[in-house]
């Protein structure tokens, strides 16, 4: 009987690592296919592109065990920590809901696993609108739903996610207390690119 509640176990746990290694490679596979489109629609309009949130994040394990960025660091890569910028030559140390650029300086801003760290979703708006306002096209990428780390991480203050040129935010309710949750959506300018 212990060998059977022993194999159950290690079956469950072999289940879960298996549908939690799926979700992470979708995430890599959905954010480099966005970082692509993003790079491609910049060129195309003769802008640079802007990453906003480092490829680095502010998690030390990523340089000293991985060592290498989420993602690439676009033309021009705002943060609001110096690390998660590593040393891009145009690193800009600034808050994503205040981008010191005029309008639609960029031709496209990718903005990677950012969202979903801001406290509310009047700052998650805020971010949008101006990202929209300095960019032509705006890329987002959000940690999955079904992602374990996604729900532990602490300080994930918001769901975030996508449907064709429509972000949706909700507030988390362990940031707000329970039964005050909102929900907001909101439309992109042109996305996808056409």
């Amino acid at each position: 009987m212990g060998h059977v509640a022993l194999f159950l176990m290690l079956g469950i746990c072999l289940g879960v690592g298996g549908w939690q290694l799926a979700i992470c490679l979708s995430e890599i596979r959905d954010k480099n296919k966005k970082y692509e489109a993003a790079s491609a629609y910049a060129r195309e309009k003769g802008k640079p592109l802007l990453v906003a949130g480092g490829p680095w994040g502010i998690s030390r394990r990523r340089r000293w065990l991985i060592r290498t960025p989420a993602h690439g660091g676009g033309d021009v890569c705002l943060d609001i920590d110096r690390s998660a910028i590593g040393d891009h030559p145009n690193g800009v140390i600034a808050n994503v809901t205040h981008i010191p650029f005029s309008g639609k300086s960029f031709g496209a801003a990718f903005a990677s696993h950012l969202l979903e760290h801001l406290p509310t979703t009047e700052d998650a708006k805020k971010a949008l609108a101006e990202l929209s306002r300095v960019a032509e096209t705006v890329f987002i990428v959000s940690p999955f739903r079904q992602s374990i780390a996604a729900w532990v991480i602490p300080d994930h203050h918001l769901w975030v996610w996508q449907k064709g040129d429509t972000i949706y935010l909700k507030q988390r309710s362990k940031s707000l207390g329970k039964n005050k949750e909102k929900y907001h959506s909101y439309r992109l300018g042109k996305y996808p690119p056409s």
